[in-house]
């Protein structure tokens, strides 16, 4: 029989399927209440460590070269980098208060990360570990998000409720989008020419075409027998070839599967309680959701888009990042 990613996929022209056989990666979860991350075997889908950081790690992303991975420490007011060989904490990087969210430009040189209780953006260069700049943006600044090209750095401001546009060549904030309310999450499309901002507040999803920075889509969200006030779209993320876009949609339960390029939604996936932010593995093979609630990591293989496991992590886990 077919399955659904099969089927979906053999209308478009890049075939998502014809990938290299399965390789190990390893899967890592930050874990807000514990202030630890959790190290998970991508071939086992077993906790294999726990690595011990500092006070509330949320946001965390990965080096370009796959060697370093950054963490926000919100209540330590710093990004702590990791090794991944040795699993130890290198050095701290000076961050502003309460950070949250960051993004890192594709030279692997300058991080950009969002001060929740500053109402800005910092700049920290990741060779001299300095700061460099610092731009004021709307109240509680949240996500951030830098594009492909490194062209613009974005972040979203969840009480003035706006796309922040950083032109990363003028060094100036020289934009700003109405999006939906309380807005949590940026993300680029891999190709560079479109931004979608979740709302979550609002319970929506702003698909914005990067050239002119501004909105040409809408996204709504529907789920039999769920409350469309639990409805709260927060993580948001696309395969490779930018034929799907995975919604996590929070207290829902439920990550939406869209077609990126119709922006018909195909199906929902029942995960744990609050989704907050998924991985893809390297392979394409499986999405990774971090579940706050019920502490957990739900697996869905994406060939037939069903959830095959659930990981015990630490307690609140909120961010996610796989390394090859």
């Amino acid at each position: 029989m077919t399955s659904f990613r099969t089927a979906l996929l053999c209308a478009v022209s890049l075939p998502y399927l014809l990938i290299a056989p399965a390789e190990a990666y390893t899967v890592y979860v930050s874990n807000e209440k514990d202030n630890t991350l959790s190290v998970i075997d991508g071939t086992t889908l077993e906790v294999t460590q726990t690595i011990k950081v500092g006070r509330r790690p949320r946001g965390i992303t990965l080096s370009a070269k796959h060697d370093k991975l950054y963490i926000c420490a919100s209540d330590s007011d710093t990004v702590q980098v990791l090794d991944i060989a040795t699993g130890k904490i290198l050095y701290n990087l000076p961050s502003g208060d309460d950070p949250e969210q960051f993004a890192l430009s594709p030279d692997d040189r300058h991080l950009y990360i969002s001060n929740e209780d500053n109402a800005a953006v910092t700049v920290v260069d990741t060779e001299t570990r300095k700061v460099t700049a610092q731009y004021d943006v709307g109240v509680e600044p949240e996500g951030m998000a830098v594009s492909p090209d490194g062209k613009w750095a974005v972040n979203t401001s969840e009480t003035t409720n706006m796309v922040h546009w950083i032109d990363t060549a003028k060094g100036a904030v020289v934009d700003n989008t109405l999006v939906g309310q309380r807005p949590r999450h940026a993300e680029f499309t891999h190709d560079g020419k479109q931004l979608w901002v979740s709302s979550e507040l609002g319970g929506t999803v702003t698909v914005l075409d990067v050239a002119t920075r501004q909105p040409v889509k809408t996204l709504t969200f529907s789920i039999k027998g769920v409350k469309k006030d639990q409805i709260q779209p927060v993580g948001i993320r696309f395969t490779p070839d930018n034929v799907l876009a995975f919604i996590a949609l929070g207290p829902a339960n439920h990550v939406a599967v869209v077609d990126a390029h119709t922006y018909e939604v195909k199906t929902m996936l029942l995960v744990g309680r609050r989704v907050w932010h998924m991985d893809i593995s390297p392979d394409g093979k499986r999405l990774f959701t971090s579940n706050g609630v019920s502490g957990d990591v739900s697996v869905v293989n994406l060939e037939d888009m069903t959830v095959v496991k659930s990981v015990k992590v630490g307690r609140y886990p909120w961010g996610v990042a796989i390394v090859p």
